[in-house]
């Protein structure tokens, strides 16, 4: 489900393959989350990775901070339908039984692994194996230079410095090892100095895949706009070949986001899209309910398609003629449009029901085309079938 940003001059990369996922190179730019159980119950950080893998995560992150995680890591490798990342910290040991575990990819944090005959040892065996190294700078985790206490603006400079010389340093050991098989991330926890230290790296000239994102962004809400921003910009820029969003809140929550914000930078978005009516004075409809049993419904639907929900008489017939399916409201009543003609005017209840009614059919077409291996359609225009209106349609 990873996807392709048609962005002028995207910073070019070498592609590295984790577990089937290509990320850099001409590859779509692909969408990570990861767990938030304990690594060592394998039943339930199975259960989470399936709801991740079902909202769209290309790739999940596990934490190995135990002997006993790194042990677990065995049987989520084999029971996970997506790629593993293990997460090391300080134990550069536990590195080496995730990799005999079978995971596909190593994520090494240069502020808190130091000892160069120990990643010696890490990068031999993952060559052996195939498996890429994640270098992952974190703001907060590396040495704190003392020229960090000017002004914000130097100090800006100065930690996102910081940053590219510890990603650099971490690149340094591995090159000269003769492992290259890394991509890195630089992550901070503020926008602006997370958009300078990836700035400063592809501006080196080297050709290593980036994943952004924005290390302990916050809630769903404020993490969601903080990451938009410090994501999202560095895509626009041809920077990025996959990203993370980091919320307080499940791994689904991070997925959403992390495609929420490559649909929106597409010429032509992936999934869905909800076009809800803000709501003023001019409002004569119950919006907020409906918003809310309609994004519910949409959490289902696989393929590209347009919604709209509008709840006055000013915007919506627009909208509704534009979306792939939507209502536009009235005094407790509305129009329901589909592929930009009306179908049928409604009183308010019926509305929405009939909305509801046909994106469940549409999101079980879609799993039933997916079961199949079949391409999904953009869309309603290869839908089969039609709404079926109720008999007091007027």
């Amino acid at each position: 489900m990873s996807i392709d940003i048609s962005v002028p001059n995207r910073r070019a990369t070498v592609p590295v393959n984790v577990g089937g996922v290509v990320i850099g190179g001409a590859a779509p730019i692909s969408v990570q989350t990861m767990t938030k159980t304990q690594t060592e119950d394998v039943s339930g950080t199975l259960a989470q990775i399936e709801r991740a893998a079902k909202a769209g995560a290309d790739i999940i992150r596990v934490t190995c901070d135990t002997r006993e995680a790194a042990v677990a890591l065995r049987d989520i490798v084999n029971g996970s339908p997506i790629p593993i990342v293990a997460d090391i910290h300080y134990d550069a040991p536990l590195a080496l039984l995730a990799l005999e575990a079978g995971i596909q990819c190593l994520r090494l944090n240069p502020g808190n692994i130091t000892d160069k005959g120990k990643v010696a040892d890490i990068a031999r065996e993952a060559k052996a194996r195939d498996v890429p190294i994640r270098i992952g700078v974190n703001a907060g985790s590396i040495p704190q230079r003392k020229d960090l206490e000017r002004g914000r603006g130097a100090s800006i400079d100065a930690a996102a410095q910081n940053m590219v010389d510890a990603a650099m340093g971490h690149i340094r050991i591995l090159e000269e090892l003769n492992f290259r098989n890394i991509k890195v991330s630089l992550k901070a926890s503020d926008v602006l100095t997370n958009i300078a230290a990836n700035r400063k790296f592809a501006a080196l000239g080297n050709r290593y895949p980036l994943h952004l994102g924005l290390t302990e962004a916050g809630p769903v809400d404020s993490g969601s706009v903080k990451s938009a921003m410090g994501i999202g910009i560095l895509l626009a820029e041809g920077l990025g070949d996959t990203i993370r969003v980091s919320l307080v809140g499940q791994p689904e929550d991070e997925v959403r986001v992390g495609r929420q914000i490559l649909s929106n930078l597409q010429e032509k978005g992936e999934g869905p899209n909800l076009v809800a009516c803000p709501t003023c004075g001019r409002l004569e409809i119950d919006m907020f309910p409906m918003v809310k049993r309609v994004e519910t419904a949409l959490a289902d639907v696989q393929r590209t398609i347009t919604v709209s929900v509008m709840g006055c008489v000013v915007n919506g017939p627009g909208e509704g003629m534009h979306a792939d399916i939507g209502i536009a409201g009235g005094k407790q009543k509305g129009i329901l449009y589909r592929n930009g003609a009306v179908v049928a005017s409604l009183p308010e209840a019926q509305l929405i029901d009939m909305l509801v009614e046909e994106l469940a059919e549409i999101a079980a077409e879609d799993r039933r085309l997916l079961a199949e291996g079949k391409p999904l359609p953009r869309g309603l225009a290869d839908r089969e079938g039609s709404i079926r209106l109720p008999v007091t349609a007027g």
